[in-house]
Parts: C-alpha cells; structure tokens; sequence
C-alpha cells in the first residue's frame, strides 16, 4: 500500500507541477517543483479526494500546520500515515 500511496502523491504533485512523475524527487520542495501557494492548495485537494482523507492544513499559516510540506518526501510520509489512521 505505501508504494501505491506514495506513488499516487508523486504522481499528484507532478500533475501541477506540469512534470513526469519520474522528474520528481523526494528531496525536492515545493519550491523546487515550481508550485506556489495556490498549486499547494489545489495538490491538497486532489490529495484529499484521491485518498478520502482530510488533510490538516491552514493554506494561510502552512509552517503551523501538522502536515509537513517541507519536501516531496516529507508530503508522502504525511500522506501514508493520515491514510493509515483512516485504515485503523
């Protein structure tokens, strides 16, 4: 499950990114992928209904929210573990 839940993310992030999935690195930002604010916000909803979860997220103070956007990396993990406690 978490290869398919990460490959779903990647493949997300890249979508508004306007990249192949295979251009994305785990250790890219957000920044580094060219997504800005209102990118972010858009992945987080294609995140949200892709996966049914609800992502905590404050789009006004991202560095106060529990969900990590740090880097690709970072996104997955948070991804894999909302969807893990869906699943328990």
């Amino acid at each position: 499950m978490a290869e398919s839940v990460r490959k779903r993310t990647v493949a997300i992030l890249a979508e508004q990114a306007v990249l192949e999935p295979s251009d994305v690195e785990m250790n890219q930002t957000l920044e580094d992928l060219g997504i800005d604010s209102l990118g972010l916000v858009e992945c987080i909803f294609a995140i949200e209904e892709t996966f049914d979860i609800q992502v905590p997220f404050n789009a006004n103070e991202p560095e106060k929210s529990e969900f990590d956007i740090s880097s690709v990396a970072a996104i997955v993990a948070a991804v894999e573990e909302l969807v893990s406690r869906q699943k328990a």
